[in-house]
């Protein structure tokens, strides 16, 4: 089990590069939760990326709000 004080990052990742990161960069969008869904692979071709399934989804929703009317 290595200890914190040894060094094992990778020799390609230079200190400067690490040093210059920023600290709780992404805590805050990570707190605000996420809305990823993940579509199963038979329905990517139909759906090929966000605006697809939006376009889609969006077109449910207008139909399903007629004919509840």
């Amino acid at each position: 089990m290595k200890s914190h004080e040894e060094d094992d990052m990778r020799p390609e990742y230079p200190p400067d590069l690490i040093k210059s990161g920023e600290r709780g960069k992404y805590a805050k969008r990570y707190r605000e939760g996420s809305n990823v869904v993940v579509i199963d692979s038979d329905l990517t071709a139909a759906f090929p990326n966000a605006k697809a399934v939006n376009d889609a989804l969006r077109e449910y929703l207008s139909e399903r709000r007629r004919a509840t009317l």
